[in-house]
C-alpha cells in the first residue's frame, strides 16, 4: 500500500494488521525517502538545473508508489468539485478517470512541492548536500503519518467495502496526538520555531481535509489516504525547505 516494493503478500488483513501498517507508514517508506534523497543531493553535487532535479525526484516517490497517493490526490479533487450528492461524488471518485479539479490539484500540489525540493537542491549544491539530503528523506517519511489522522477512530469509512472499511478507524486518538506531537520536537532539531509550527500547520491542514470530506461524502476513502498523504507533504516541503 505504500510502496512498490515486492514484500511476502498478506493473506488476511486483520484489524491488528491494519492498524500496525498505519503506526509503521513512516518507516515503510524509508526506501522512497533514501531515493528522493539521494537524487536531491546527486543534483546539487552535479549542480544541475534545481527545479528539473525536483521533479526526477518526485517522479522516483511517485513511481515507488505507483503513483497510488497522486490518484488519490486527483480523484479526492474531482470528488469534491463534482456533485453535493455523495453518492454521486464517491461515484465519481471511483471511475478511475481523472476531471479538470482532479488535474489541476496534480499540477498545483507537484507544482509546489518541486518548487520547495528546488530550494533544497541548491543547499545541495552549496556544499550542505547532506543536511539537504536527510531533511528529503525524513519529510518523505513524516508525510505518511498522515494517516494516523485519517485512520485514527474517530473518521469513519464513508463506504461499505474497499480500503476504507479495513483501514479506517484503526488508530486511537491520543496515539495520533502524540505521534504527531513527537514529529514537532523532532522538527525543533531543524528550526525551533518554524520546524513545530510547520507539523502543527501539516496536522491542521490534513485534519480539515479529513473533516471536509467526511462532511461532503459520509467518511473516508483510500483516495483520502493518498490525497492527505500529498498534501502532508506539501506542507512539511514549503515550510521546512528553507529551514
Amino acid at each position: 500500500m505504500f510502496t512498490s516494493l515486492r514484500v511476502p503478500p498478506v493473506v488476511r488483513v486483520t484489524p491488528r494488521t491494519a492498524t500496525a501498517a498505519l503506526l509503521l507508514a513512516p518507516v515503510a517508506v524509508l526506501p522512497l525517502g533514501v531515493l528522493a534523497a539521494a537524487v536531491v543531493w546527486a543534483g546539487g553535487q552535479l549542480q544541475l538545473p534545481p527545479l528539473a532535479v525536483a521533479f526526477a525526484a518526485l517522479a522516483g516517490l511517485a513511481v515507488g508508489s505507483r503513483a497510488l497517493h497522486l490518484d488519490g490526490l486527483s480523484d479526492v479533487a474531482d470528488g469534491l468539485t463534482s456533485s453535493y450528492d455523495a453518492e454521486r461524488a464517491l461515484a465519481v471518485m471511483k471511475s478511475g478517470t481523472a476531471g479538470p479539479a482532479g488535474v489541476a490539484a496534480l499540477v498545483l500540489v507537484l507544482g509546489a512541492q518541486a518548487a520547495a525540493l528546488a530550494s533544497l537542491v541548491n543547499l545541495a549544491s552549496r556544499g550542505n548536500g547532506l543536511r539537504a539530503a536527510l531533511l528529503v528523506g525524513a519529510l518523505v517519511c513524516a508525510s505518511r503519518a498522515a494517516l494516523w489522522i485519517v485512520g485514527c477512530a474517530l473518521v469513519p469509512p464513508a463506504r461499505r467495502d474497499g480500503l476504507g472499511v479495513t483501514f479506517t478507524q484503526r488508530v486511537p486518538v491520543v496515539v495520533a496526538v502524540l505521534g504527531w506531537l513527537l514529529l514537532a520536537a523532532l522538527a525543533a532539531l531543524v528550526d525551533p520555531v518554524r520546524g513545530p509550527l510547520t507539523v502543527l500547520v501539516a496536522a491542521l491542514v490534513v485534519a480539515a481535509l479529513t473533516a471536509h470530506t467526511v462532511r461532503r461524502f459520509g467518511g473516508v476513502t483510500g483516495d483520502v489516504f493518498g490525497a492527505a498523504i500529498e498534501v502532508a507533504l506539501l506542507v512539511l516541503l514549503v515550510g521546512l525547505a528553507g529551514a
